[in-house]
């Protein structure tokens, strides 16, 4: 591995902490338990979650934490290495004792925990290596628990991945505010895409119209932002996506998906 590609996953942490500083907010669709349900979709049922001791392992700016207690859990244990941890702490400070946060990295899920479930959504796919956290979720679930994972996927994704990937490797070394002006005039674009996915029969036009129609410009902007910006991003085919969880120890793994183009998984700590 070449000095670079060691520095990877530190840059992606520091990307993140400057994402999340400078776009702190998670109101309406985007932070919704509507949102929740679509991402799972059939494998996670947000009336499990009440009662439970859960844990989010990177948490950004509370968003995800945020639709847990919503959804009815205990208690949350959110994990956070970037600068973002403040913005974390004040977004999740109304919740109280409900929520723990800790400025930790995925794999140091704390193990004595006996957490009912670990949810990592949108973050995975940033992480060079995340067998180590996976393995990390495993320790910290009581027997019989479950992990919850969303993952960009490959599959379905042959034409986004051919204009995103060429893209991405210019905007990852691009200031913020060359960056910020670029996702201005593709949001600008993206909401021409949407309002045609609405009449004609596009690639992702499920998602268009079911989630990023759904968004306020402002949360448009974000998701464009959030595409471009991180160093490292990696499209999980099926197999990769159900061999990260089963090769942790999970069982039960079942896979979801979502709009034909990102996978949901789930998977059991046996009893």
């Amino acid at each position: 591995m070449s000095a670079t590609d060691a520095r990877l996953p530190e840059r992606t942490v520091a990307d993140f902490g400057d994402q999340w500083t400078r776009y702190t907010d998670n109101s309406g669709w985007y932070g919704s338990l509507g949102l929740f349900a679509d991402v799972f979709g059939p494998l996670v049922d947000a009336r499990e979650l009440v009662g439970c001791r859960v844990a989010d392992v990177g948490s950004g700016t509370g968003r995800i934490v945020q639709m847990l207690l919503e959804a009815g859990a205990a208690h949350v244990t959110a994990l956070e290495p970037s600068d973002a941890f403040p913005v974390l702490q004040a977004n999740t400070a109304r919740w109280g004792d409900r929520v723990r946060c800790l400025r930790l990295p995925g794999d140091a899920v704390p193990p004595d925990a006996a957490v009912d479930w670990v949810f990592s959504i949108g973050v995975l796919h940033h992480v060079p290596d995340p067998a180590p956290i996976v393995r990390a979720a495993f320790r910290a679930l009581r027997p019989g628990g479950r992990i919850a994972v969303w993952l960009y996927g490959r599959e379905g994704n042959g034409l986004y991945l051919g204009v995103v990937e060429p893209l991405r490797a210019v905007t990852t070394r691009l200031p913020h505010p060359v960056l910020a002006a670029l996702s201005a005039v593709l949001t600008v674009a993206l909401g021409g895409y949407v309002a045609a996915c609405r009449v004609l029969p596009l690639p992702l036009r499920g998602y268009m119209r079911r989630v990023i129609g759904r968004l306020s410009l402002g949360k448009r902007y974000l998701v464009v932002y959030d595409q471009l910006n991180p160093a490292y991003a990696r499209y999980y085919t099926r197999a990769e996506a159900e061999a990260l969880i089963a090769d942790a120890g999970f069982t039960d793994v079942r896979l979801y998906h979502r709009h034909g183009y990102s996978w949901a998984v789930t998977g059991r700590k046996p009893a």
